[in-house]
């Protein structure tokens, strides 16, 4: 079965054409991660397929609901974590925890010390998150899109912040996450994690996915050349419109 489905995806805003025309599909139990240069449009596609911006034109289906007529209904099924996006400063990792449970409907408290637990942040459960480090705030925004067990999560840049040991850690929950017939869409500009993790690339350039191909037994180097290719080959013109 689909887990994502995108038909000609176009976001505008102003003179900025974030996605021209995007359609990918990803099926259910796919490690896809989607790879581009800086404003390429990984990041606008995310918000779509989560509800968080409208397209322009287009359709998109997220666990066959449709993230345009009830983004709620897709937010609450799924997970979802930003790249740049901390637990709330006054709330304690516990409290934030709880508070997204409650947003999604169901009682986080029985699986607040089992996430701590496994992502290592026990100790500051009851700290302020204003006071805890960067990597361990981490840690907390990769609970709060797991605990609620979806079968689909977004990740945007997963090991941001995280020492070496905390890293190879959390790539094996998210190998065994997608062993379990769950789905895990990744956007990441590290080719080693894509490398690394993934059962499926897409490349994305100037808003369109241009290539999508498995990673897998491709060496860093080898994928870099085939990025590579991919991203600067030419292109119809465009106005060279600035994307994101």
């Amino acid at each position: 079965m689909t887990a994502i489905e995108t038909t000609d995806l176009t976001k505008i805003y102003g003179d900025l054409t974030a996605l021209d025309g995007l359609s990918l599909t990803v099926p259910e139990g796919e490690l896809f991660g989607l790879l581009g240069p800086n404003g390429s449009g990984k990041t606008t596609t995310i918000e779509v397929l989560t509800g968080q911006t409208e397209p322009t034109a287009g359709e998109a289906r997220v666990l066959d609901e449709d993230p345009v007529a009830d983004p709620l209904a897709v937010r609450r099924a799924v997970g979802i974590l930003p790249e740049r996006e901390d637990p709330p400063s006054f709330l304690t990792p516990r409290e934030y925890l709880q508070f997204v449970g409650d947003v999604r409907e169901f009682d986080a408290a029985p699986r607040i010390d089992e996430w701590a637990d496994r992502l290592g942040f026990r100790d500051q459960l009851d700290t302020l998150s204003t006071d805890l480090s960067e990597g361990e705030r981490q840690r907390v925004m990769l609970a709060q899109a797991f605990i609620h067990d979806p079968d689909l999560v977004f990740i945007d840049e997963p090991l941001v912040n995280l020492d070496p040991i905390m890293q190879a850690e959390v790539r094996d929950h998210l190998r065994a996450y997608c062993e379990r017939g769950n789905t895990l869409f990744l956007s990441t500009h590290f080719l080693d994690v894509a490398a690394d993790l993934c059962t499926s690339v897409g490349i994305v350039r100037d808003g369109t996915l241009v290539a999508e191909r498995d990673p897998r037994g491709l060496g860093d180097d080898e994928l870099l050349a085939y990025f590579r290719e991919e991203v600067e080959a030419p292109a119809a013109t465009d106005g060279g419109s600035d994307r994101r």
